[in-house]
């Protein structure tokens, strides 16, 4: 058997076909599952799109939301850009398409948040459009079966990916071998430890044959991470805390968070609430690594003696320590504050 049918053959008897987002394929359920995937373990992302569903169990309900709402249910998550555009694309889907998913791959790699992968996806288990994808999962899969060097980021490595991906669709069961190349760089080619004796392709992979599982695909090139540091202030009245939206687009752009300080902190807290602090106690520091840079927090929390009324600034809230927590609020920034009431 060639490439396609191995893998259909393998995915049928030992694939995954009891996830959330297979039980049917509503193109809502599939298209947010496969935003939730994107840089995310399966593991990971099933309680998330649980608890998603719940939420907004139809399309309407998403475009409908608020988008602090939908930022509150991918808390934690991560890649929030991830979050901010799937409600978007909801609200483009509402106005352009009568709130009905679209089927024309055009129109499916157009909306915010969408490539070409995700959107081949999404028209393969849906519609069972004959669409090549290239998530992580499958570049690590053709690196391996056909030797390819080089780093799968660089563009002259990534289109000769996608020509192997297109070379070796199937002429049907696209649903079946879709799901199959990805569930077997999930479970079977992982990127470390594979389990090329489980594997339906490994007489003809060239890392195994080669010795090479552990250095294909190759790594991205080293490059250390520049490293940044923030000050983060906890104002509190009693169980009161003070949040500050962060502005979109940028680093946790449309979250909840904490004031930051660029210098003094007793000053800032002047500023931002016409007090002197009453007591100020620096917390233990916290490292957060983004894809671009390492940040170092320094948390400070600052005691009020009186409850401050911010109506005229949209952007700052006081809000109650456990609402604060479960917020639409950054993962360091949640770790701060559940210090915080641990210590009460």
């Amino acid at each position: 058997m060639n490439f396609s049918q191995r893998l259909i053959e393998w995915q049928r008897i030992n694939g995954r076909h009891d996830l959330p987002w297979q039980l049917n394929r509503d193109p809502y359920r599939v298209w947010v599952s496969e935003i939730m995937l994107q840089q995310t373990q399966v593991g990971t992302v099933i309680p998330y799109f649980e608890r998603f569903m719940v939420r907004f169990p139809v399309l309407a309900a998403l475009a409908q939301a608020k988008e602090e709402e939908v930022l509150a249910c991918w808390a934690g998550l991560g890649y929030y850009a991830r979050g901010r555009n799937l409600h978007r694309a909801a609200r483009v889907i509402a106005e352009k398409h009568a709130g009905a998913f679209p089927r024309d791959f055009d129109q499916i790699v157009a909306l915010p948040g969408i490539g070409p992968s995700t959107a081949a996806a999404i028209s393969a288990f849906v519609y069972g459009e004959r669409r090549a994808i290239l998530d992580g999962n499958v570049k690590r899969v053709l690196t391996r079966m056909f030797g390819v060097d080089g780093w799968t980021g660089n563009k002259k490595v990534e289109n000769q990916l996608w020509r192997l991906s297109e070379s070796l669709l199937p002429e049907e069961d696209m649903e079946t071998y879709t799901q199959a190349v990805m569930d077997l760089g999930a479970t079977i080619c992982t990127r470390s430890s594979p389990k090329c004796q489980e594997c339906p392709l490994s007489i003809d992979c060239t890392a195994r044959r080669e010795n090479r599982t552990s250095s294909l695909p190759a790594a991205r090139p080293r490059k250390a991470l520049p490293e940044r540091s923030a000050t983060m202030l906890v104002i509190r009245h009693g169980r009161d805390v003070l949040l500050k939206k962060r502005p979109a687009p940028g680093i946790w752009g449309g979250l909840w968070s904490l004031p930051e300080a660029e210098a003094d902190s007793k000053e800032a807290c002047l500023q931002l609430t016409g007090q002197v602090p009453a007591s100020i106690i620096e917390m233990p520091r916290l490292n957060h690594v983004f894809t671009h840079f390492r940040l170092e927090i320094q948390p400070v929390m600052l005691t009020l003696k009186w409850l401050p009324q911010l109506v005229t600034d949209p952007n700052s809230i006081w809000m109650e320590l456990d609402d604060a927590i479960e917020a639409a609020i950054p993962k360091p920034v949640k770790s701060i504050l559940q210090t915080c009431a641990n210590a009460d």
